[in-house]
């Protein structure tokens, strides 16, 4: 009887299958096509809105950039009225250029001849001879005291390199002072906003095309697989094309049909095509994806009519078997809960009795540690078994959330290689001291035996702040936070030890001007506002090439290095010095100063050189500063 039950209902439901499949794969033809299509019209939308944002962005970025290079423009004007001597030298030009960081920086006079320029090949072009320089000379035509003349980038007349010029007018003298900037900029967004560029950019299913046509033309304006392939098909002609903003098919390359969908932007036309064999690819998958979910359903419907001839005793039986082997692997939560009568009712309650009293004996230790008020936990694990003995305090010493802690501690394996990798690199100068985060470190212990691993932790926060305050406090000036002079010295002795063949490095001694008078008239409080006024600009200079110090009262000293040449040195000195220009200190309420300070500094090449020798240069060369001049800084003269 169980069989032939089962004989007829299997036929039944067979036959439904064969039905479902039938009408299903009516409703899923029709709804592949019309998800194709609204794909498409989503894609046509997110290309249009694309080159809507490329475009708005290429705005606002030729505004923001023109806006720019005509300041840089009038400033530069601004430099060669009142500094005519720079415009008499092609060096002082290049570095005046460089200050504006403009490509190019010529001077035409009112002959329009090019005067003085950053590139010295350009003296001498006469701008009326060329039509993309000529259009300049209309500025000596202009009433207006600021007038200026802007230009798309375009190839010069020098050497065809595509350049943007803008010219301003000068106020001085009769002429034209003109910059020129390289538009990698403006080019980089243009060409971003290409459809062939933006076809690129959008993902593609198998065997899909993203195209764009002119209206006006019928030619192919960009396309997802580039420009090279013959465009001579059906599916990519202007007339078939109109009619196709609802899906239509069409004969593609080698004779594939295509579902092709367009979309209407402007005079263009966006278009994406896909092989009708792809859809129906996706029409067998569904199809067949159907079928196994219907046959899956079937085949549960069968096992569950099967189920109720099942003993219910042997069930019982093996889940408890299958509880009994997670606990001892380890996993002391599982609960063995078996329904149906009550002898296996009784058997579960006494197995479940007992994993809870091995479980207490880990949180009876956890409340004697708490009670003791130490920040301590311990931990153990043996190899083979999943769970981890951990006390209650553990995870908050690890600093883990509850939710990790407890996938840690149920899995021996993952908390093996957890503690293991905290305790892989002690912090420096410890031995069994490690860093959690931030703001925690703790000390650990741990042993391994045959059976497994037992560790014990402590929180060490404490003490390794109090040890780095202490190491701080001997290293660091208190008033200024530069470093004391002791630690600068070493610290420079090991960076030159250090320095790489063809690098250079310099130390710069320093004095502050007039710092005496500062005391006796405005008083030792001003008096140390002003050496933290220095020492924060000293602050400020990059890490990676300065090491700065105070070496006493008002003298300080630091050290540039991993430099190529002098000239860097001196670069890093003048932006120093200009920093100091822009930060006066208040030395009362009424009065303001800017710092002045004297230095000297001596370089070298030689990482065999003795630092105290060479700081001993750059006093010399402070000590030659502070007799003449003061307020500026030298290099040390043997």
């Amino acid at each position: 009887m169980q069989k032939t039950f089962i004989k007829y209902t299997f036929i039944i439901i067979t036959t439904a299958i064969l039905l479902i499949l039938f009408i299903n794969f009516l409703f899923t033809l029709h709804s592949l096509e019309s998800q194709q299509l609204k794909t498409f019209q989503t894609k046509s939308e997110q290309v249009i809105h694309t080159l809507e944002n490329n475009q708005i962005e290429l705005t606002e970025l030729n505004d923001s950039l023109n806006e720019d290079y005509l300041t840089r423009a009038k400033a530069a004007a601004y430099v060669l009225d009142r500094q005519p001597e720079v415009s008499m030298n092609v060096s002082e030009m290049q570095y005046l250029a460089d200050l504006l960081n403009v490509d190019e920086l010529h001077v035409i006079d009112e002959n329009g001849i090019i005067v003085s320029a950053s590139v010295e090949k350009y003296i001498g072009i006469d701008m009326s001879k060329h039509k993309q320089t000529k259009e300049f000379l209309s500025l000596f035509e202009s009433d207006e005291e600021d007038a200026y003349l802007f230009q798309e980038p375009q190839p010069n007349a020098a050497e065809d390199k595509i350049m943007q010029y803008v010219g301003v007018a000068r106020k001085a003298t009769k002429g034209i002072a003109q910059v020129g900037f390289e538009p990698t900029r403006q080019l980089e967004a243009e060409s971003r906003n290409t459809y062939d560029y933006i076809f690129s950019k959008f993902p593609t299913d198998e065997g899909e095309e993203l195209f764009a046509i002119d209206t006006t033309t019928g030619h192919i304006l960009g396309h997802s697989d580039g420009m090279e392939k013959e465009f001579a098909d059906s599916a990519y002609h202007l007339h078939n094309l109109l009619d196709c903003e609802d899906g239509a098919y069409h004969e593609g390359e080698d004779g594939k049909i295509m579902y092709v969908v367009s979309k209407k932007y402007n005079d263009v036309l966006i278009c994406a095509a896909l092989p009708r064999a792809v859809l129906l690819e996706k029409l067998w998958k569904s199809i067949l994806n159907t079928l196994l979910y219907l046959l899956l359903i079937e085949a549960a419907v069968i096992l569950l009519l099967n189920y109720l001839t099942k003993r219910k005793v042997v069930d019982g039986i093996h889940k408890i078997i299958e509880d009994l082997t997670e606990i001892t692997n380890g996993n002391l939560d599982t609960q063995v809960s078996v329904e149906g009568n009550r002898e296996f009712q009784m058997l579960s309650h006494g197995i479940n009795k007992m994993v809870k009293s091995i479980v207490n004996i880990s949180d009876r230790i956890s409340i004697i540690i708490d009670i003791s008020g130490i920040p301590l936990a311990a931990f153990e694990y043996e190899r083979g078994v999943n769970h981890v003995f951990a006390t209650s305090g553990l995870g908050k010493l690890l600093d883990i959330p509850t939710q990790k802690a407890e996938e840690l501690y149920n899995n021996s394996a993952l908390f093996d290689r957890y503690i293991h990798n905290v305790a892989k690199t002690p912090i420096d100068g410890e031995v069994n001291i490690f860093q959690i985060n931030d703001s925690s470190y703790i000390r650990l212990h741990m042993t391994e035996s045959a059976e497994g691993y037992l560790g014990v932790i402590m929180d060490a926060t404490e003490y390794v702040k109090e040890k780095r305050k202490l190491h701080y406090e001997n290293t660091h000036d208190h008033l200024t936070g530069l470093y004391k002079f002791p630690h600068f010295k070493q610290l420079a002795a090991e960076i030159l030890k250090n320095m790489p063949e063809g690098r250079i490095c310099a130390v710069v001694m320093l004095d502050l001007d007039y710092f005496k008078k500062i005391n006796d008239t405005f008083g030792h409080d001003a008096g140390d506002s002003y050496l933290i006024g220095f020492s924060s600009v000293m602050h400020k200079m990059p890490k990676t090439h300065f090491v700065t110090a105070r070496r006493s009262g008002d003298e300080f000293c630091m050290m540039i290095y991993d430099c190529g040449e002098k000239s860097e040195i001196e670069t890093f000195l003048n932006t120093f010095y200009e920093t100091l220009g822009k930060s006066p200190v208040p030395l009362s309420n009424t009065y303001s100063k800017t710092i002045s300070a004297s230095g000297g500094f001596a370089w070298t090449s030689d990482s065999d050189a003795d630092i105290s020798e060479l700081l001993s240069c750059a006093d010399k060369a402070l000590y030659e500063v502070k007799q003449n001049t003061k307020g500026c800084y030298v290099e040390y003269q043997a």
